[in-house]
């Protein structure tokens, strides 16, 4: 059953190798330094993700081997489609460009939104700020009950969570229109069974909601998230799935809400380049988190480099997931 799909654990465990690999093997001729360069980010101009791409410029410009200036330069809203349109069109692969690509962008991609004008595939990631996303509900995940799920939106990447109920043969209902607080508040008051909690300390929030942590969406490498050990990985509880292409897409989802943001190269840079900014990426992973983290960890270049081969689903995983949307949710992308 599985030969038909074959799944991506062996393949991303494959990436993996490819990539540390990639980030270890010296380069035989140092790419020059750019005078100046920029980092396209998310806005607003005062929101949280500019801010983390302020400080990750500042420390991209220290880890540089000689100085340079990374000025950040804000486009749109905090779902960074706009970001990365402009990124996608304008970006020559000199190294002079850069991105910070938030979950929510690829996630539109990976739903077929049409604003979405771009191929984040062929980007090459330089390094990440990673926070856990896990699936908690009442009882056990393998109880009979039907359950209600609060969620966003159709298109939101936390539909994961249905779908992967769905895996799991658990009956589900989805209430859209919750989030955050709200999606909390809905679990309080008995008008919601489940959630997706994203964030620092999963298992004791869901406790304290009195639920229980199901699963986290796998890390990279398909173990379980460092920052919620303790909780099985959605590859726990689905080994051998009969539909591997829908677990491949539910891990996709589930990594556009792992992933606050995912810093990136335009494609067909030279990997002299690649190195360069690699090795400037690591000065920002290395330096203390601060408030802005607001939990979330760092991962150096090769760890992004397979979070982006999970995030940045190729088309027959997010046509699958697309088909599941539509056939499950009656629910197309504008």
């Amino acid at each position: 059953m599985g030969s038909m799909h074959p799944t991506r654990r062996g393949l991303t465990g494959a990436a993996l190798a490819a990539a540390l690999g990639a980030v270890a093997r010296p380069s035989s001729a140092a790419a020059p330094v750019p005078e100046a360069a920029t980092l396209l980010a998310p806005g607003p101009e005062d929101g949280p993700e500019a801010r983390l791409a302020a400080r990750a410029a500042a420390a991209l410009a220290r880890g540089l081997v000689q100085a340079a200036a990374v000025r950040v330069s804000v486009l749109g809203g905090p779902d960074g489609i706009t970001a990365a349109n402009r990124f996608a069109s304008s970006s020559a692969p000199d190294g002079r460009v850069l991105l910070m690509l938030p979950g929510l962008a690829v996630q539109a991609q990976l739903v077929g939104d049409s604003r979405a004008r771009y191929e984040p595939r062929q980007w090459p990631a330089l390094c990440a700020s990673l926070q856990a996303a896990v699936v908690a509900g009442r009882g056990a995940p393998a109880d009979g009950t039907p359950l209600r799920i609060a969620l966003p939106s159709p298109g939101a990447p936390e539909v994961a969570a249905l779908l992967a109920l769905d895996l799991l043969g658990r009956r589900a209902t989805p209430i859209f229109g919750l989030s955050g607080t709200a999606a909390e508040a809905a679990v309080r008051q008995g008008q919601a069974d489940a959630l997706v909690l994203c964030g620092a300390a999963p298992g004791p929030r869901a406790a304290s909601l009195g639920l229980s942590a199901w699963f986290a969406f796998d890390a990279a490498g398909g173990v379980r998230d460092p920052m919620a050990p303790e909780i099985p990985a959605l590859g726990d509880l689905l080994p051998d799935p009969h539909r591997p292409d829908l677990l491949d897409a539910a891990r996709a989802a589930g990594a556009a809400l792992r992933a606050r943001a995912l810093l990136v190269l335009p494609p067909l840079t030279a990997a002299d380049v690649v190195a360069l900014w690699r090795g400037a990426a690591q000065k920002w992973v290395e330096e203390t988190p601060g408030a802005l983290d607001d939990g979330a960890r760092r991962a150096g270049p090769a760890e992004a480099t397979v979070l982006s081969t999970t995030l940045c689903a190729p088309a027959d995983i997010a046509l699958a997931y697309r088909e599941w949307l539509l056939r499950r949710l009656n629910w197309r992308a504008a």
